[in-house]
């Protein structure tokens, strides 16, 4: 139980809560069990009577009586009790099941660009949901029924030592078969609950890649194939779990055999002792009612037994994201200026998962409120320098410096909040386009959202919507095309008003006269603020101040446009060639 060491720290958030219901378990028990003695002076009231001993019917009934409403007013009120064990105990593993998720979620957050790109979202998902709901039954379920089992064993025996101790030493003889049987068990339960959870990973992970690439499935016409990888890794997800349970169903009928024979016993040995004279009648009721007593709390160790194994295979592997170092830090608590001036001095960089070393050596500075246009081939390195200027990665030699300081003790907060970004893959979230516009700024007004629209040339588009604005777009921005899209994502990024602004390629699904309308509003929109702009697109960037042109992660010519497109090279090749066109 090593990895379940972590959720310590929410028994003690909710120590109260758990202090209470372990009392009041405590109470329900002891009230429960006080029945068979109740049991046993009715029995042995009637069998005096039975004997001569007691020669008046009328003391037997008002026993009798007594008794009965002694065992309804015990069983009513350890019924109460046992409630209100549920409503603080169960609930309780809820409110942690909520602590763990925000925990998890906040995890998710901090981790790493790099992170995400070494680990599939299904497994991410299925962490945070199927791992917990295991972990919540050992923190609820597991601890209401452990401690029950403990009470009533404590209580139980102690009950029954009290009443013959060499008839309960023969009542205890199956335990250490028990003991032993749950041992090897519990180790088989974790060992295929490990196995288990993995597959449902799987599994996870190929429902949410399959719904995401649904277009494609049905373009290529691959349902059929589709179907049948999942079938197989749901056929091998089945049988990792049918092991599984096929071990936990051997829990049961063992604890129903070993109970079967402790009652043997109890009838047997006990018969003896009745006619030895040792014990009474009433007591022989009073140990079989205790043995049957004892069936559910010992049948349900098997069943906690299950439960802890599969906390712990399940909090094992939430541990090991828990224990996921981000690799990006904050490391200056107080809040820094951001201006806008940016300067690489011999950046390198090199992707750690590829290998592949997207930046070499890499110098240039652009100047607060100046546009920087970024030009280059696919893979050249023009994302890669976006993203050490957003600061999702670290560079591994150099510096990147923001208005003279590197970019490392600066406040990350921030450096972001001070970046708007329009990713060349827009990303929209499902839910309406006046949300997502307002991503950038979740305080604005209707009115900024829609001159942030017109400014990204798509408030026409919108207006034309049956719901307009409060129109839902889908996951994934699903129901709108490549360009209304990316005219959205340019509008969140407008919209937050930032010191600097990124255009990755963000003009690419669009035609040339919608284009020619985006650029003049931009040239606008971002005066004295710095720019920088990544594009195929020669129309795109020739109104920049600067333009550099990379190549296999190296800038090999820098310049405006009417330097760049006078000089012999790529830039002046690729631009006579889409003037061509």
């Amino acid at each position: 139980m090593k990895a379940l060491k972590h959720v310590n720290k929410y028994f003690s958030k909710y120590k109260y809560r758990y202090s209470f219901g372990i009392l009041i378990c405590i109470l329900s028990n002891i009230l429960k069990l006080q029945i068979p003695d109740f049991i046993k002076n009715s029995i042995n009231a009637a069998d005096d009577y039975s004997k001569g001993i007691i020669t008046d019917i009328s003391i037997v009934k008002t026993s009798l009586l007594n008794n009965i409403l002694l065992i309804v007013g015990a069983a009513i009120l350890a019924g109460i009790f046992t409630f209100f064990t549920r409503q603080l105990i169960i609930v309780t593993s809820r409110l942690v099941e909520f602590d763990l998720k925000n925990e998890i979620y906040q995890q998710y957050q901090k981790l790493s660009l790099n992170f995400y790109k070494k680990n599939r979202t299904g497994d991410l998902m299925n962490r945070i949901s199927e791992d917990v709901s295991k972990v919540r039954m050992y923190v609820g379920p597991a601890v209401m029924y452990s401690l029950n089992t403990v009470v009533s064993i404590i209580v139980t025996f102690t009950l029954m030592i009290q009443t013959d101790a060499t008839l309960t030493l023969y009542t205890l003889l199956p335990l250490p078969i028990l003991s032993v049987s749950i041992y090897y068990l519990s180790r088989l339960i974790h060992k295929k609950t490990t196995i288990v959870q993995e597959y449902l990973s799987i599994l996870t992970t190929s429902a949410q890649e399959t719904f995401s690439g649904i277009r494609i499935i049905k373009s290529y016409a691959t349902e059929p194939q589709s179907i049948h990888n999942f079938e197989e890794i749901a056929e091998l997800s089945k049988q990792k779990n049918i092991e599984l349970y096929k071990v936990q169903a051997l829990f049961f009928p063992l604890m129903i055999l070993l109970i079967g024979i402790s009652n043997l016993l109890v009838i047997y040995i006990g018969g003896q002792r009745h006619i030895d004279g040792f014990i009474t009648l009433g007591d022989i009721a009073k140990f079989i009612i205790y043995v049957n007593i004892l069936t559910w709390p010992v049948a349900v160790l098997g069943w906690v037994t299950s439960i802890v194994q599969q906390a712990e295979a399940s909090q094992q592997r939430i541990n090991e994201f828990l224990k996921e170092k981000p690799e990006i830090i904050n490391q200056v608590e107080n809040s820094s200026e951001i201006n806008g001036t940016i300067r690489f001095k011999d950046v390198t960089f090199t992707y750690d998962d590829t290998n592949i070393t997207a930046l070499k050596n890499v110098n240039f500075e652009i100047s607060q409120g100046k546009t920087l246009a970024i030009l280059g081939k696919t893979g050249s390195g023009k994302s890669t320098i976006i993203n050490l200027i957003a600061r999702l990665y670290d560079a591994d030699t150099g510096e990147v410096l923001i208005d003279g300081i590197n970019i490392e003790q600066l406040n990350l907060n921030n450096l972001r909040q001070s970046i708007g970004f329009v990713p060349q893959d827009a990303f929209l979230f499902s839910d309406t386009i006046e949300n997502n516009i307002k991503f950038g700024d979740e305080n604005a007004t209707i009115e900024t959202i829609t001159k942030a629209a017109k400014d990204a040339y798509i408030d026409h588009n919108i207006t034309e919507f049956k719901n307009g604005y409060k129109t839902f777009v889908g996951e994934r921005g699903v129901t709108l095309s490549g360009g209304q899209k990316q005219r959205v994502s340019i509008a969140r990024a407008i919209i937050k008003n930032p010191k600097i602004l990124i255009f990755d390629d963000c003009l690419s699904a669009v035609d040339t006269e919608t284009e020619e309308i985006i650029l003049n509003n931009l040239e606008r929109i971002t005066k004295n603020r710095t720019t920088i702009i990544v594009s195929h697109r020669i129309s795109s960037i020739k109104h920049a101040d600067s333009i550099i042109v990379m190549d296999e992660g190296c800038i090999i010519q820098k310049g405006n446009h009417l330097e760049l497109s006078t000089q012999e090279g790529f830039y002046k090749e690729l631009y006579e060639q889409q003037l061509l066109d």
